[in-house]
């Protein structure tokens, strides 16, 4: 049986990938992906491969994401992690997190390391992502949890589920 495009990169889904609709499977090595959407995607794992740390949330964010995913020669970006990621996957990455960090902060002490501008950049990205994962992600992945849930945005009056 062979996989869809879809169903491949779900389960080449790079496992640095924030869960949310957007993530990434196999991509290019060529750390395009912050050109276009410095505050959402990142380089990491064994090839360096681009990954989504925090989910688009305006239609602009998700344009300059869209537009990382257009520069991927390898088509890797996908955008149905909605109908993939379940509220016991999105638990699963969040108790990981330890490991994410701990991997983050390797890339950090590498990348500050070597002379390439691109590296220096990537730098300012890795520390964003640990100030997201050490902040706002929680409850980013409480809401999101809630929004797979009940097929909605959590209102001003609606209790997040717990991580």
């Amino acid at each position: 049986m062979t996989l869809s495009d879809e169903d491949q990169k779900w389960a080449q889904k790079h496992w640095l990938n924030v869960p949310g609709p957007v993530y990434t499977g196999e991509t290019d090595n060529c750390w395009t992906g912050r050109l276009a959407a410095p505050r959402h995607v990142l380089y990491g794992g064994e090839h360096q491969n681009e990954f989504v740390y925090r989910q688009p949330r305006t239609p602009a964010e998700f344009e300059c994401v869209e537009a990382a995913a257009a520069e991927d020669p390898w088509g890797g970006y996908a955008f149905d992690g909605d109908t993939r990621w379940t509220p016991e996957a999105v638990r699963a990455w969040w108790d990981q997190r330890g490991e994410v960090e701990k991997h983050i902060t390797e890339l950090i002490e590498t990348w500050s390391a070597e002379e390439h501008r691109l590296s220096h950049e990537a730098v300012e990205g890795a520390r964003d992502f640990l100030a997201y994962l050490a902040g706002d992600l929680e409850a980013d992945l409480r809401a999101y949890i809630f929004r797979l849930e009940k097929g909605r945005c959590p209102g001003a009056g609606d209790q997040l589920p717990d991580l």
